[in-house]
């Protein structure tokens, strides 16, 4: 296997998209093919500059290529980011006027593509925006169904799995579950009904109430949760919950949640490993939504498809035991497992 390490100058292949009638700035990257056509979301937000969108797109659609690799599915890894004008604001109907317009502008640069990228939801898009998008691309995923509750049900086996690892049941363990968005919210339940004991953390004050009378939990101030003592942190939003200033204030044994770009840097899993906390990497504990649109383009049955979402328990039960074995971190193990997959040597980029 080649030891050499993919740069962040080394995506495969990278697209500028600018339409001038509907005002779209957009960036695709695909980040490798080797498995299969480049799978990951299409993310709408705010950027100081299009270098900063273009940074992200790259950064993320690596973690695309992680994640389906070690999911063992045959996609490759890619990622978009459309550049949101930060004075837009969302009117009744849940869009700027323009939106529509440019979600089919976008459109035509996927289709363009041939195939290349399979676009899907994530931060900022809906089921409803991959809808317009898929009028016009040649294929979408998640344009009939939010991919949400599969997602949780992963990381419902990974945090099962990963607790087991350090000899405890889920019965009376704590799970801060911090975003009671639709993932969040959908985690908690489950963990509450297996007899975790929750609380949860939103910056919408009103949902995660709500979330929390629900399963019987409390409410965590957002600005509170790295420093409440839990057994499982559980991100389910915000990127970049954990950098090198928060890891001494954690009191938790665990993170594992359904977020994406949960630690800030590569290095901070060396600062989780050196205070005994076990971070199970996000981008294979939140395979639950890549693994469910696999199984719809392929017509799976439903205890197939439940199958596979739990074995990604089975996959955290190695890679932590795997990396506590030989003194590495779980993000390496898990690295290395796409790697031998990728033929090639794969790490995150910062």
């Amino acid at each position: 296997m080649s030891q050499l390490r993919w740069e962040l100058d080394e995506t495969e292949q990278l697209t500028r998209c600018h339409d001038r009638a509907s005002g779209l700035r957009a960036v695709i990257a695909i980040d490798d093919t080797t498995l299969g056509p480049g799978l990951g979301g299409v993310r709408w937000q705010a950027y100081p500059d299009e270098q900063a969108a273009e940074h992200e797109a790259r950064r993320l659609a690596r973690a695309m290529t992680l994640k389906n690799a070690c999911a063992d599915l045959p996609y490759g890894g890619a990622k978009s980011v459309l550049v949101k004008d930060p004075v837009d604001r969302d009117h009744e109907s849940g869009a700027p006027a323009h939106r529509r317009d440019q979600l089919r502008a976008f459109g035509k640069f996927v289709d363009r593509l041939g195939g290349a990228y399979i676009p899907g939801v994530d931060m900022g898009t809906s089921v409803e925006d991959l809808a317009v998008i898929g009028m016009i691309a040649g294929e979408v995923s998640c344009d009939h169904e939010d991919p949400s509750p599969w997602t949780a049900l992963g990381v419902f086996a990974g945090i099962r799995a990963a607790l087991s690892c350090a000899g405890r049941d889920l019965p009376g363990a704590h799970v801060v579950v911090q975003g009671a968005g639709h993932v969040g919210a959908d985690l908690a339940r489950r963990l509450a009904m297996a007899g975790c004991r929750i609380s949860v953390a939103d910056v919408d004050s009103i949902r995660a109430r709500a979330v929390a009378h629900e399963v019987g939990g409390r409410v965590v101030d957002p600005e509170a949760v790295v420093t409440t003592p839990c057994d499982v942190l559980a991100p389910c939003a915000l990127a970049k919950v954990i950098d090198r200033s928060t890891v001494d204030a954690l009191q938790c044994r665990i993170v594992a949640g359904g977020a994406n770009d949960v630690l800030a840097t590569h290095g901070v899993a060396e600062l989780l490993d050196q205070r005994g906390i076990v971070y199970v990497p996000d981008f294979v504990i939140n395979a639950g939504g890549v693994i469910q649109i696999h199984a719809r383009r392929s017509s799976w049955g439903a205890d197939k498809l439940e199958g596979s979402l739990l074995a990604i328990g089975d996959r955290v039960s190695r890679i932590v035991t795997e990396a506590d074995r030989t003194a590495r971190t779980p993000v390496t193990v898990a690295e290395e497992m796409a790697s031998d997959r990728l033929g090639r040597s794969i790490a995150l980029l910062t």
